[in-house]
């Protein structure tokens, strides 16, 4: 999996560049926007959007979404080649809500550096971040690939459902770290994941069936395996954040303790909550409610979920889930290759280490 996102990520930060050039000028401007009704200022749209955005995507980040969708075009027979610009599409709506969710967050660090608002302030970060949810819609509406009338309204159809979905998600993880109590239970923590990560990933495989003609049983099919891929690589990332905090290691990009500190209510903790003795569990809930942690404390949280085997818990739940998703591959027709590949996504997203 490795090999084939590092074939495909320079090849899809070249089309990005397409859309999101790192230099903005007039003519650009111009050609992407509209001709300005007065005139455009260049130098404030370079350093208030080129200029952070570009710096969070010089970071790092796999780009397995756009891959995912190009993989999935693959799969369905078709050259993902002839549909590059479409692979920008969650790659631009994945960074545009990590700069958003950052500042919900009060996150301090993100892929390692501080988080854009601290950098360029939370006016240029938020703008930022809402303008790259707007921006990959420029793909279609410049009709790339020469989409009929019908797939281009269902591709608009589809993100505008699913864009509603994600901050349904972002709704509930915001409510639920802002309670003191733990109050959530499995089953809602796997529809905030649904919502918040499984969206982008589902408008990945269902535009890659959109824009390929695949019908609806077959979008809907490709979704389910997107979902519940995505809400397994959401748990993986919250196992992870907990192992590289007892390991102490700074390869992972976020501070130490990163969602203790933030009071995430993580499948880990609801788990522990549901399982640990009453006093356990108002010490955890001290714990991640509180301003601020101490690294011991932050082991203390750590600890408690250990100790009711919620970790392991975890784990399991998210290779289950990688289970279920390549079980809703069965049945469709699907260039084999492509779909090994699409196969190996969800073992890489549990098994990865960074």
């Amino acid at each position: 999996m490795q090999d084939v996102l590092a074939e495909w990520r320079p090849v899809v930060d070249d089309a990005i560049k397409e859309l999101l050039p790192r230099h903005i000028d007039e003519p650009y401007l111009s050609d992407f926007f509209g001709d300005p009704s007065y005139r455009y200022h260049p130098e404030a749209m370079q350093a208030a959007l080129a200029d952070p955005i570009w710096e969070l995507l010089d970071r790092g980040g796999k780009r397995w979404r756009a891959v995912l969708f190009l993989v999935a075009v693959e799969a369905f027979g078709d050259d993902p080649e002839e549909y590059l610009s479409y692979a920008c599409v969650p790659e631009i709506l994945h960074n545009g809500t990590i700069i958003v969710d950052d500042v919900e967050d009060e996150a301090r660090k993100r892929r390692g550096d501080p988080a854009l608002h601290h950098g360029h302030g939370t006016d240029i970060a938020l703008n930022a971040g809402n303008a790259m949810y707007f921006v990959p819609l420029k793909v279609i509406a410049r009709n790339s690939a020469d989409l009929s009338a019908e797939r281009k309204l269902a591709a608009y159809e589809m993100l505008t459902h699913e864009l509603n979905r994600t901050h349904l998600g972002q709704g509930m993880d915001i409510r639920w770290h802002n309670q003191k109590e733990v109050v959530v239970d499995e089953q809602q923590y796997f529809e905030m994941c649904a919502c918040k990560t499984g969206c982008l990933a589902r408008i990945v495989t269902r535009l890659a069936a959109i824009v390929t003609g695949q019908s609806e049983a077959v979008e809907e099919q490709i979704a389910r395996y997107a979902e519940d891929m995505s809400i397994a690589f959401q748990i993986g990332d919250d196992i992870l954040d907990v192992e590289h905090t007892l390991d102490q290691s700074g390869d992972f990009g976020k501070e130490f303790g990163n969602d203790i500190r933030e009071g995430k209510k993580t499948l880990m903790v609801i788990h522990a909550a549901e399982n640990a003795p009453p006093e356990r569990v108002a010490r955890l809930e001290e714990l991640l409610w509180a301003d601020d942690n101490t690294d011991e404390e932050i082991l203390k949280a750590i600890d408690i979920m250990q100790s009711t085997g919620s970790i392991e818990f975890a784990r399991e739940t998210a290779h289950d889930l990688a289970s279920s998703a390549r079980d809703h591959l069965d049945g469709l027709d699907l260039d084999p290759e492509a779909a090994d590949h699409l196969r190996a996504f969800t073992r890489f997203v549990v098994e990865r280490q960074v």
